[in-house]
């Protein structure tokens, strides 16, 4: 049983005149945000904003990096040489931590998004691609990423903090592994089955994946999706039932 646990949910995604989310609804019931830096979702007022509004509620923050398409909104899998990705990610988490020095806040961590986060959890030179990248911007910061996956592995090898991530709104493989968008059920939006996903995980350090079979899942912090419908309420009720279980939320 896991005394307190982190929310986080992926923030800062507008872009444009195109609006996604709730930031602001959001932000009163996480305990840190991850920042998108421009390649999927945001663009340089947008993550103006989206800092400032993380200070002004005192959150954790850190970069939510990824593949280089808006069009896909990050959830397109790509190919991209070693060396070009390193590039791409170095290039992202800077741009947000050059601007959130302008508020006095510092990145703690980085957290891979969509397609990148998913081959990341599967493939080493994408893994590696990632944590080295992270490592040559600021070897103290932490990498988010999920929980069992073997991208673990390569963090601690660097020297660096792995914090390990389930989601509450989303299903699970038999394998650990996050269910394909595209199969129906993937996306959990009653707060109800949410909620029961949540107390296993927190109790049990497990989930039920979309075959019935138990999956154990030792989690740091517990993802919610900012673009998943109902997302606000979602985070209020989370941040509201934690405390009935004997679970605090708060930055891991």
């Amino acid at each position: 049983m896991k005394a307190h646990i982190d929310l986080n949910c992926d923030l800062g995604e507008s872009f444009g005149r195109y609006v996604l989310g709730n930031d602001e609804g959001i932000m009163p019931y996480i305990t840190s945000a991850n920042i998108a830096c421009g390649f999927h979702g945001g663009d340089a007022i947008t993550m103006d904003k989206t800092l400032k509004l993380a200070r002004d509620h005192t959150l954790r923050i850190g970069a939510h990096p990824s593949f280089p398409d808006q069009k896909g909104f990050g959830r397109i899998p790509m190919r991209i040489p070693a060396p070009i990705l390193k590039a791409d990610i170095r290039y992202q988490i800077a741009a947000l931590s050059g601007m959130a020095q302008t508020y006095g806040l510092k990145l703690s961590y980085v957290k891979p998004h969509g397609a990148l986060y998913n081959l990341a959890a599967k493939d080493e030179e994408t893994a590696r691609a990632v944590v080295d990248a992270t490592f040559s911007i600021n070897p103290g910061l932490a990498i988010m990423g999920l929980a069992g996956s073997h991208m673990e592995g390569f963090v601690l090898e660097k020297g660096m903090r792995f914090i390990r991530e389930a989601f509450i709104d989303r299903r699970y493989t038999a394998e650990g592994r996050l269910l394909s968008r595209t199969v129906q059920g993937a996306v959990l939006t009653d707060i109800q089955a949410i909620l029961t996903q949540i107390e296993s995980l927190v109790k049990k350090q497990e989930v039920t994946s979309h075959v019935g079979t138990r999956v154990h899942v030792q989690a740091d912090s517990l993802c919610i999706h900012g673009d998943t419908e109902g997302a606000v309420e979602i985070a209020k009720a989370v941040s509201e039932f934690l405390p009935t279980i004997g679970c605090t939320p708060k930055a891991s």
